[in-house]
């Protein structure tokens, strides 16, 4: 599916809903600095976050107070991006898809996989792309990961293990740590998304979850420590930890297979370097890691007392996603993110809530 695709030749127009982290960080910059795109309008009421985004992105960027203000010049629009809380993904989305636009929305799609496909259903009744942006696909280590898996090199796999773990004793406030449920919050939903996800594409659907949910740090109103294992439809376990509570912090990924593992720990640069400012097209060497961050493959002995060899890890590409959007708008090339896959990680996700209420595993 398509939608509007502009004059060949033409940046497609882009609108973006919300300036916040989201917004800010990941969205305006990759779309910016993606050919073919251009970023035609930040939806923001906030003075500070419009001056902002003037400063980085000049003159040719107009500004809307509301949402309400996309819908009546559609026609002067290619594409909507939604990176708002996530309460308001589904009414955006849904009156976005209304307009006749196509959408890209920031994880989590819904926060209910019955709603992710009523939206998957009405994009396809309008013939218009609905996208998910799931970034994580694109991290440096879930790059090296799949090629090893496509090469072989781990054997049959058993158990992955995939963390993305925190030290944050004190909580931050806002929307993402509210204990309101409308507000679809706590990091089962937020990092849970990334760690689902990206299980998923590897080994495949869930046949049941188990979860363990806590709330640990004073003050906190949603959970900061959670931990989902997902035992797939191939036999494969997946053990995930999702937690702002960590003091020590494990490794990024350990994948257990019949010839060998992988350890990788450490994050993908690439969030880190947005947040400073830095930009994909202003570098050859973006996404790119140093040496003494490989992983290790290997067998039989730990890596930390040098068992195994070193692995060469694959640059990161958060703008591969945005291309490949490109290229479904223009191109009709595929999606690179779907809404029923989205869809697919928050049955897990709803299971693992209800798993971790109940004490018990749930099967899909």
């Amino acid at each position: 599916m398509t939608g509007t695709t502009g004059t060949t030749g033409t940046p497609l127009r882009v609108a973006l809903i919300g300036y916040g982290l989201a917004g800010s960080v990941f969205h305006a910059p990759l779309i910016a600095t993606t050919e073919g795109l251009a970023l035609d309008t930040i939806v923001t009421s906030n003075p500070e976050r419009q001056e902002q985004a003037r400063a980085e992105f000049g003159d040719g960027v107009s500004f809307a107070a509301t949402p309400e203000e996309l819908w009546a010049r559609a026609d002067e629009l290619d594409l909507i991006v939604i990176a708002s809380p996530n309460k308001t993904h589904v009414p955006l989305a849904t009156a976005a898809l209304k307009a006749g636009l196509p959408v890209v929305v920031d994880k989590p799609l819904a926060g209910t996989a019955a709603e992710a496909r009523e939206l998957a259903a009405l994009a396809e009744e309008r013939g218009l792309l609905l996208s998910v942006f799931q970034n994580r696909r694109w991290d440096n280590d879930f790059l090296t990961l799949r090629k090893l898996l496509d090469e072989g090199e781990l054997g049959d796999v058993w158990r992955f293990e995939s963390r993305f773990e925190r030290w944050r004793p004190q909580p931050k406030g806002g929307w993402r740590e509210s204990g309101d449920p409308a507000e679809i919050g706590g990091l089962l939903y937020d990092l849970g998304s990334h760690v689902v996800d990206q299980a998923l594409v590897l080994f495949g659907p869930a046949a049941s979850v188990y979860a363990e949910a806590d709330v640990r740090r004073p003050g906190a109103q949603t959970d900061d420590d959670t931990f989902i294992a997902i035992t797939h439809t191939n036999g494969v376990r997946s053990h995930l930890y999702v937690s702002a509570t960590t003091a020590q912090l494990g490794p990024r990924f350990r994948v257990l297979g019949s010839a060998a593992g992988y350890v990788k720990h450490g994050l993908d640069p690439q969030e880190a370097d947005l947040r400073e400012g830095r930009r994909p097209d202003a570098t050859a060497e973006w996404g790119v890691e140093p040496e003494s961050l490989w992983g290790r493959v290997g067998s039989g002995e730990s890596p930390l007392t040098g068992g195994g060899r070193p692995e060469p890890t694959l640059p990161g590409a958060y703008p591969a996603y945005y291309a490949a959007i490109a290229a479904a708008l223009r191109d009709g090339a595929p999606n690179p993110v779907t809404a029923q896959e989205a869809a697919a990680a928050l049955d897990v996700l709803e299971a693992a809530r209800r798993s971790a209420t109940e004490g018990t595993a749930v099967s899909l």
